[in-house]
């Protein structure tokens, strides 16, 4: 007797000291759904990743639309001359003899004519030889050693069709960012509920199987009396020790599961993994949504799915896109002014320096004529881009409709599953009662009772994945429907608080 009192200690010392432990631990703090998904969509990484991306494309836009403003740009420059230019010109453009020529022959050949003994003076002829090598040989230096020179410019398109047509594109960059952010945060909240939902799964499975190991520990207190007492075999006292060795690995397993979703749905919140948190309630509060009927919400729209609003919203961009491929041969007129001063010194006096402006004001007229067929392939390119969406938009539409058959497929057969579980697991629970009381009076053996512990057990879990895969299969027909952050006017509303009703 002490020998067995002695091993039936020892073996369950460790399950008795991590029960002493976890009463010891701090009492966590309760989440509810609600809670869980606020903390979400406030420190997901996904959530801010997206938001982030909103507030990119927004300074993008905003620099698009900065291309209609002036752009001004100053300047300035020096430059200092290691070699200066040489210029050279013909001899012919200095002869001074052939330059009077007209004068003296109007002005003072009268004259020398009333003094015949005075003679008069005859123009050089120039040598051949001499002028050639004038020509080629000498040269003179032009410009100074320094060049200092500063100013302004400024242009404005006034007449641009592609660039007008670029700013409704980046309107379409802006909208697509804001419905991504709105997916991320769809997808979020899909993966908090169905994180939550496990960790009540998990915890429901978790006592169930707690249950099944308490039941087995009093059968086997109860076949000890009876064994101390003769009036059970020790083939008994020997099953019901199995029956209890083999319940306890399946609570154990049980624990861990109910810490690794615990840990995936902080991980999914975004949280510190070592927050003592625990999730509220049971499965059995969501039972109550299983009991309307699916066929009352008829024909389900996509017209809020996220997926699909960015193919919509990407086909315009692809239209509006060609237009603007189109409107590249389009003439363009900008207007321009620049103002500039210039001074060349040979020293670096600045109190001396002569500075010459600059200025002027004009338009300036672009007409594309041909570009080797570049315009027309761009056109031609991104068009097969809107068809390649067209096809991409179809067959999306095509699996999102067989999705969402399947959600209320997996809806419809929860519900089922958990109205015939239900009655099971009550059916269940009065047959163990009579086999435990049976067993006690000896009118059952221990095997019906195993039997009937055996049913009951699988019950209870049955119950508790039927309401698990109805309200999974829910969340994930929510997502793929994409009612939530979405206004009465039918625009994203990312700043909407989630309620879960």
């Amino acid at each position: 007797m002490k020998k067995s009192i002695s091993l039936v200690v020892s073996f369950f010392l460790p399950f008795i000291a991590f029960a002493q432990a976890a009463d010891t631990t701090a009492t966590p703090t309760l989440l509810s759904l609600e809670d869980a998904l606020r903390i979400a969509l406030s420190e997901n990484a996904t959530v801010k990743v997206a938001d982030k991306e909103v507030e990119r494309t927004g300074y993008a836009r905003k620099g698009t639309y900065s291309a209609l403003y002036p752009q001004i740009n100053g300047s300035a420059s020096y430059q200092r001359t290691i070699k200066k230019q040489v210029m050279y010109m013909d001899g012919g453009g200095f002869d001074m003899s052939s330059m009077f020529a007209e004068t003296l022959s109007n002005y003072l050949l009268p004259l020398y004519a009333q003094h015949p003994d005075v003679p008069f003076p005859q123009p050089a002829q120039p040598d051949p030889s001499q002028e050639e090598s004038a020509s080629s040989n000498e040269g003179f230096s032009v410009g100074r050693w320094n060049t200092w020179s500063a100013g302004i410019s400024a242009s404005m398109p006034l007449i641009n069709a592609q660039l007008w047509k670029s700013l409704r594109i980046s309107d379409r960059d802006v909208e697509l960012a804001v419905e991504k952010a709105r997916s991320s945060r769809l997808e979020t909240v899909a993966q908090v509920k169905q994180a939550y939902f496990a960790c009540l799964l998990a915890r429901e499975a978790f006592n169930v199987f707690k249950s099944a190991y308490e039941n087995a520990l009093t059968n086997y207190n109860q076949i000890q009396r009876r064994y101390n007492a003769q009036r059970a075999s020790e083939l008994e006292l020997t099953r019901a020790k199995t029956t209890l060795s083999n319940a306890i690995p399946s609570v154990y397993d049980a624990e861990s599961s109910v810490l690794l979703s615990l840990w995936q749905l902080k991980a999914v919140m975004g949280v510190n993994l070592d927050e003592n948190i625990d999730v509220a309630g049971s499965l059995d509060d969501y039972a109550q949504h299983m009991l309307y009927d699916l066929h009352e919400s008829g024909e389900l729209s996509l017209e809020n799915n996220s997926t699909m609003r960015q193919l919509a919203i990407q086909a315009d961009q692809l239209a509006e896109t060609i237009n603007a491929q189109r409107y590249a041969s389009l003439p363009t007129l900008s207007l321009s002014f620049n103002y500039s001063l210039n001074a060349m010194t040979n020293d670096f006096v600045f109190s001396e320096f002569k500075w010459s402006p600059y200025s002027f004001v004009g338009l300036n007229l672009s007409i594309p004529i041909f570009a080797g067929g570049q315009r027309a392939n761009n056109v031609r390119q991104v068009r097969v881009q809107a068809q390649e969406l067209d096809i991409q938009r179809a067959n999306t539409e095509r699996q999102l409709k067989i999705a969402i058959r399947q959600y209320l497929n997996q809806m419809e057969t929860a519900m089922k599953s958990y109205s015939s579980a239900s009655s099971a697991a009550e059916t269940a629970q009065k047959a163990y009662d009579i086999a435990y009381k049976s067993y006690d009076v000896g009118r059952s053996t221990l095997t019906d009772l195993n039997d009937a512990q055996l049913a009951l057990t699988q019950a209870q879990l049955v119950v508790s994945q039927a309401v698990y895969d109805f309200v999974t299969a829910k969340a994930s027909l929510e997502s793929t429907l994409g009612a939530d952050f979405i206004g009465d006017d039918g625009q994203v509303q990312l700043n909407k608080t989630y309620i879960n009703e």
